[in-house]
């Protein structure tokens, strides 16, 4: 706000109104000022959607590529999915799904590359 705009930090004071006066309880839109809906919801860490891109991630690393650190890593990613389990474990149990999902790929890339390059995939 410029420092020629009276309103102040408070965006709903009415046209005209004194500085700092504020309008009566009830009159306005948000937290606080309009009628009583109660708190407003809980955040959401983004948690759940990145522990179920994880999940299927690593269940089509398990099926399509035959990768081994993906079914611990698939156990993880369903094991942070769950409501019962705190946040903190949550996100440490979603960061090893993804190491291991990424570790996986890693590695299969590699097979593949130094299959290609020594000429065993040759036909």
């Amino acid at each position: 706000m410029s420092h020629a705009d009276p309103g102040g930090d408070y965006p709903y004071e009415p046209y005209g109104a004194p500085y700092g006066e504020r309008p009566p309880p009830g009159q306005g839109y948000g937290y606080g000022y309009g009628p009583p809906y109660g708190p407003p919801p809980p955040r959401r860490d983004g948690v759940n959607a990145a522990a179920l891109v994880a999940l299927v991630l690593n269940l089509l690393a398990i099926v399509g590529c035959c990768n081994v650190l993906a079914i611990p890593g698939s156990i993880l990613a369903g094991l942070a999915l769950r409501a019962e389990t705190p946040p903190k474990t949550r996100r440490d149990l979603l960061t090893w799904s993804w190491v291991l999902y990424g570790l996986g790929l890693a590695l299969t890339v590699g097979v593949f590359l130094y299959l290609g390059l020594n000429g065993y995939l040759d036909d």
